[in-house]
């Protein structure tokens, strides 16, 4: 789309704000949950509220790829973002606990559409070395979102209600459609009317099984016949989405794409460096507030520098996608965050607050040059009537990894704390609870504390451990990427 047909810039605010309110949603939902529960009476179903959310998005994700390939990016787009929109409303209007998960499904099918029809926009408005500056600004969107969910959580919750928390998507979502409506304009193309309608159903099928079996990991007890049965679905679901794919006429998700060693491997990066960002995020202010027994919101500013950095890396990428391979732009990012991860496994209890400033700042600038890099570069690997679908699966491949490694982390998280409290009898898993929470904290008896913070510890620390190992198997997928750039 060439850029004098359209506002880019008011384009790529849109773009920003859409990524903002689908980046902050599961947040900003944790932050009222304790609300909900005691409105709805609903604790047992609690998780589902998020989990529904995960299954719907990355099984939508890229059933809209294809389709903004086919049909175009607007319609498909505004399509998306309406019924994420309306999701939005009728979850704020739910009276059971049930109903709002119904309408988190409808939430999470139209928040699909906004990662990877985001980037394919992108794509078609900039040209390949401007484009990782501008991935880049929404990937940061992730980042500020973490930080400000809870505060505007909190002050919702607080001030208004939490039915508040989905009904403020419903203006952002009508003005980010308006915007994209007005100055979004698409030049006639022919496309392609063939849709694969096994396709989408068996890659439902598949995303679904694996999914759900993410999910069954994180529970206790294991549920080992429905984790055997989602693996049989899965496979043979594979299986036929495989045999189906090679007879379609226009396929949901060309095979051929995976014949292109960079676009495999940087999908395989971006996964596992998905998945080591979400330990990093979620489980470096449980260090800040259990350890250190910050508060919550200066617990959230230990990783705002990799929100600022992440943009710095982003935008040093667009300068070295022009001189180098992909593969050595990787290599480049991966001693930035592999000093970090090193860094978050040496660290003993008594680490000042400062120092994750400077642990935060040097991983940044290796998710903006890693995460950009692998999203820019499967755009580059495929034709231009593939780019939505290529970038649909980059984003399915970060959500697949993040959700995996979801579960992973808190099986280690969990183990390490039974552990730990089995050898000390006088502490148990309900003090652990509260000692990640700062306001319940000051209540703890005095002399169980620096106990108790060494089990968060020991925990914590075999948490980043396995995140380490994520960065190791992203050196070994790297090495595969020989190929040279055409």
């Amino acid at each position: 789309m060439p850029a004098r047909t359209t506002n880019v810039k008011v384009v790529t605010i849109a773009l920003f704000i859409a990524t903002f309110m689908s980046a902050i949603e599961g947040t900003i939902v944790s932050t009222a949950m304790p609300t909900i529960v005691g409105d709805l009476h609903g604790v047992s179903l609690m998780n589902w509220v998020f989990s529904i959310f995960l299954l719907t998005n990355a099984i939508a994700t890229p059933i809209y790829g294809k389709l903004a390939d086919q049909l175009g990016r607007k319609r498909v787009f505004i399509f998306g973002l309406g019924v994420f929109t309306l999701g939005s409303l009728f979850s704020g209007m739910s009276g059971r606990m049930e109903t709002l998960i119904l309408w988190r499904a409808l939430q999470g099918v139209g928040a699909g559409v906004i990662m990877p029809v985001s980037f394919t926009i992108v794509a078609d408005m900039y040209p390949f070395q401007k484009r990782a500056d501008v991935v880049g600004l929404l990937g940061s969107a992730w980042g500020i979102a973490s930080i400000v969910a809870p505060l505007l959580g909190g002050f919702i919750v607080d001030q208004l209600s939490w039915h508040w928390i989905f009904f403020v998507n419903v203006p952002i979502g009508l003005v980010t459609i308006g915007l994209i409506a007005w100055f979004l304009v698409e030049p006639a193309a022919k496309r392609s009317t063939h849709i694969d309608y096994g396709g989408v159903f068996l890659i439902a099928v598949v995303l679904l099984a694996i999914m759900y079996l993410f999910q069954l990991l994180g529970e206790n007890p294991l549920h080992w016949l429905m984790m055997a049965i989602c693996v049989v679905v899965a496979i043979v679901g594979m299986l036929l989405f495989i045999y189906q794919e090679r007879r379609a006429v226009d396929p949901i998700i060309p095979l051929s794409m995976f014949k292109q060693r960079t676009f495999v491997t940087q999908n395989l990066i971006a996964a596992l460096i998905s998945g080591f960002i979400f330990a990093y995020e979620v489980y470096l202010p449980d260090w800040t507030q259990g350890i250190l027994g910050l508060p919550a919101t200066m617990a959230g500013f230990a990783i705002t520098p990799s929100s600022i950095m992440w943009i710095i890396g982003s935008f040093w990428t667009g300068k070295l996608l022009a001189k180098f391979r992909p593969q050595l732009i990787t290599y480049l990012s991966l001693i930035f965050i592999g000093c970090g991860s090193l860094a978050s496994v040496l660290i003993p209890i008594s680490t000042p607050f400062w120092a994750f400033f400077i642990i935060s700042g040097v991983m940044g600038v290796g998710f903006g040059l890693c995460i950009t890099n692998a999203s820019v570069t499967v755009q580059n690997e495929v034709a231009q009537d593939q780019i939505g679908v290529a970038s649909s699966f980059n984003t399915l491949s970060r959500t697949l990894g993040q959700t995996l490694m979801i579960s992973i982390f808190g099986i280690v998280m969990n183990t390490t704390m039974l552990h730990g409290v089995h050898s000390h009898p006088q502490t148990n898993m309900k003090l652990m609870n509260e000692l990640i929470n700062p306001q319940t904290a000051k209540l703890l008896p005095a002399h169980l504390i620096p106990q108790l913070r060494e089990i968060l510890y020991a925990a914590l620390h075999n948490v980043f451990l396995v995140a380490g190992l994520l960065v190791v198997a992203t050196l070994v997928v790297n090495w595969f990427d020989r190929k040279a750039r055409t």
